[in-house]
């Protein structure tokens, strides 16, 4: 019996796993789950799955949990990142799933790896803000880090047909978003209602946003960094509108392997909760015929500029991936509310990058500190765009 936490349970990926937990009720056992704001939603989930430890995203929304949990052994040991931290290091915890969004887990996550605990990452931004401090804790503690998100998962799954040594390149596809194919003009008038129309995935709003600018993927660009120990140049992207292949490794003969799947995120969870084994899933099988053609295509980096933005921070020392993650968090919300332009995001990220001269970082401090002079120098950035849209 697997024992795990859930961090962000009730948002798609919580969800998904929970879904993994009903199908393998033999394997898994929820002890902990932090959840952000909706208490209808977690409450439910804590009277279904009865954790030991739980928490929410304040001190108001763990009150009004325990009122609509009533008489209840669950602990409600804090709220916010103390909350976060006080599930994932949970004593009775095995692995720890990163679902939230954002950096709110930071300090949890490296609290689990200090736990000794397992780490399915489905948060990108842990590693984007903190990569080099959140892998030499790893590395200290001997903690694996599994990831949870699609295109990694498969990569975790390819890099076992050969030794590392061997190793050419990882190649990573992006489905190209809603706007695949449109030029830079045409993406000027573009709302949020169809940049939140994802063609073939279901996700929250912030990283459906991230899909539709291509950001999403340069995040990944570097969380691959740090996961898998690669320079850029063996960091590859190629549009692929199907998201039938998640992701490919190269070899140094040529030889390409790679994972397909289907376009579920309970495949990846339940990779990760299973890893090293492989557990028979409730998912049907990909029918290859259905699918029909596989298409890939190079990125259009001139009317989608974010991965090019987070190459340049992946090439630059680590405190530019906290600029370009917190311009992207500080943009991603004035698009949706109508303030900004879809290509304001990336004006807007980019200006905040020309601002900042990049530092080495070595404390999740110094981390904490750059994000917020960022996001404050990101704001000031967008009002004077805000007019333009």
């Amino acid at each position: 019996m697997k024992r795990i936490a859930i961090l962000g349970s009730t948002g798609s990926i919580g969800q998904s796993a929970l879904a993994v937990v009903d199908a393998h009720p033999d394997r898994l056992r929820v002890i902990g789950l932090a959840a952000g704001e909706n208490v209808e939603r977690f409450a439910s989930q804590v009277m279904q799955y009865r954790p030991r430890v739980a928490s929410m995203a304040s001190a108001g929304h763990v009150a009004r949990l325990r009122q609509a949990l009533g008489a209840s052994d669950v602990a409600l040991p804090a709220a916010g990142r103390d909350g976060l931290v006080a599930v994932a290091s949970h004593p009775d915890v095995d692995i720890v799933l990163c679902a939230t969004s954002g950096t709110e887990a930071l300090e949890a996550v490296l609290a689990a790896i200090d736990a000794g605990k397992t780490i399915a990452l489905a948060n990108k931004e842990v590693l984007v803000m903190a990569g080099g401090v959140v892998t030499a804790a790893a590395r200290r503690k001997g903690v694996s880090l599994l990831p949870v998100d699609s295109e990694h998962n498969a990569i975790h799954q390819c890099l076992h047909a050969g030794h590392r040594g061997d190793l050419r390149r990882i190649v990573l596809t992006a489905s190209g978003g809603p706007f695949r194919g449109r030029s830079a003009s045409q993406l000027e008038r573009v709302t949020a209602a169809e940049a939140l129309q994802h063609p073939t995935w279901r996700m929250g709003r912030k990283i459906t946003i991230d899909s539709a600018t291509l950001m999403n993927k340069g995040l990944e660009v570097i969380e691959a960094r740090w996961l898998f120990d690669l320079a850029p140049s063996a960091i590859d992207v190629v549009v692929h509108p199907q998201s039938v292949v998640h992701s490919m490794v190269e070899w140094a003969d040529g030889s390409v392997i790679a994972q397909l799947g289907v376009t579920d995120m309970r495949l990846p969870i339940q990779y990760a909760f299973s890893y090293p084994e492989r557990w028979t899933s409730p998912l049907p099988s990909l029918d290859l015929v259905a699918a029909g053609r596989l298409e890939f295509a190079a990125p259009d980096t001139r009317a989608f500029p974010c991965l090019d933005l987070a190459y340049r921070a992946l090439r630059a020392p680590d405190s530019a991936a906290v600029v370009l993650n917190a311009a992207n968090e500080v943009a991603v919300p004035l698009f949706l509310e109508g303030r900004l332009s879809f290509p304001g995001i990336a004006r807007v990220i980019q200006a905040a990058m020309d601002a900042h001269a990049p530092v080495a970082v070595e404390t999740l401090d110094h981390v904490r500190e750059i994000d917020r002079r960022a996001r404050e120098s990101a704001r000031t950035i967008a009002r004077g765009l805000e007019s333009t849209v």
